[in-house]
């Protein structure tokens, strides 16, 4: 999938310097302004040129449907983003794709950390937010139907275990999309592989692997059909922090990982894990995170309700399959 950012917010003035919308570095006359008043209406002359621009994004894109537009980064950092502009964009958008008889999904990006969204515009299908841990903006949002996303994070050292366990929290919460910053991409490492980045996050081919793993995982479930469920755990030994999702009486995906921060050196860890479930014949799968395979496996016959668990030993985190069959 391919999130095309349609526009970002200017976040001081030498980044205005440094854009084509300001006077000083086009042809045409046009953006001899503040940066706070790029995106907010008050400028004819520059919103003609924007939502031209969106319309031929839209004209020049509309044949991949591996795509989704969202119409500006982080406009919550820096004055100058109105919520009247940002709706502009999504009108021009849906206005230019139906007549070319095509539809995109599109996504707004709405804050840092958490907020919960109020009336959302209808047209907008994703709500993406940065920096989700916990995961507790999926479940502010959850009611809305909408895709909750996670487009951006990092700036927590470079450690996998930070960001592959924000993905599966921020997944296994009932999130639809995760996407983390990858410091090892460089212009003289274009294909992802320096591991020496001098920057303030991660990012690693064995990051990739491991969220490939998260990827491989919830695709194995009917993922649409299930719901954030995790009160169905009723007891975990040791402390741990737990995501779950479920199709009632059908699937259920369970993901612990240790406390962050957490002691990255201890590979040694057995859970034991109580479950509510209804009668039934179960396939129980845990899984690895980091190497994706299946580490123990275990059918159990269950008459109903809660139900114990013993972990086989890992390392920080694992995931957990059960599957009625």
């Amino acid at each position: 999938m391919v999130e095309m950012t349609l526009f970002c917010t200017l976040y001081d003035d030498a980044r205005w310097k440094l854009c084509p919308m300001n006077a000083e570095n086009n042809i045409n006359g046009i953006g001899a302004c503040s940066r706070q008043e790029v995106f907010r209406l008050v400028r004819g002359e520059l919103t003609e040129v924007q939502i031209a621009f969106v319309r031929r994004m839209a004209q020049e894109l509309r044949d991949f449907d591996n795509l989704f537009y969202e119409v500006c980064n982080e406009p919550y950092i820096a004055d100058g983003v109105s919520c009247e502009w940002q709706q502009r964009i999504v009108d021009t958008l849906v206005e230019e794709e139906k007549k070319l008889g095509v539809r995109h999904l599109i996504s707004m990006n709405i804050a840092n950390k958490r907020a919960k969204v109020e009336d959302p515009d209808p047209d907008v299908s994703i709500l993406n937010f940065h920096y989700c841990y916990p995961p507790d903006t999926v479940s502010l949002n959850y009611h809305l139907g909408k895709v909750i996303g996670e487009n951006e994070t990092g700036f927590r050292g470079k450690e996998d275990l930070f960001y592959r366990t924000e993905g599966w929290d921020f997944i296994l919460a009932g999130g639809a999309l995760y996407n983390n910053l990858d410091w090892s991409f460089t212009p003289s490492d274009p294909e992802g592989d320096l591991i020496d980045q001098k920057a303030p996050g991660g990012g690693s081919r064995e990051i990739r692997k491991q969220l490939g793993i998260l990827k491989t995982f919830i695709e194995d479930f009917d993922f649409v059909r299930m719901l954030p469920s995790a009160p169905l755990i009723k007891d975990v030994s040791p402390v741990l922090s737990v995501q779950a999702l479920a199709e009632a009486g059908k699937a259920y995906a369970v993901y612990l990982h240790v406390p962050i921060p957490a002691n990255n050196g201890d590979d040694d860890i057995k859970a034991t894990l109580t479950i509510e479930l209804p009668a039934g014949h179960y396939n129980i799968k845990w899984v690895d995170t980091k190497t994706g395979k299946i580490t123990a496996r275990d059918e159990i016959r269950h008459e109903g309700g809660a139900y114990r668990l013993l972990s086989p030993s890992f390392a920080n985190d694992i995931a957990l399959s059960i599957r009625r069959s």
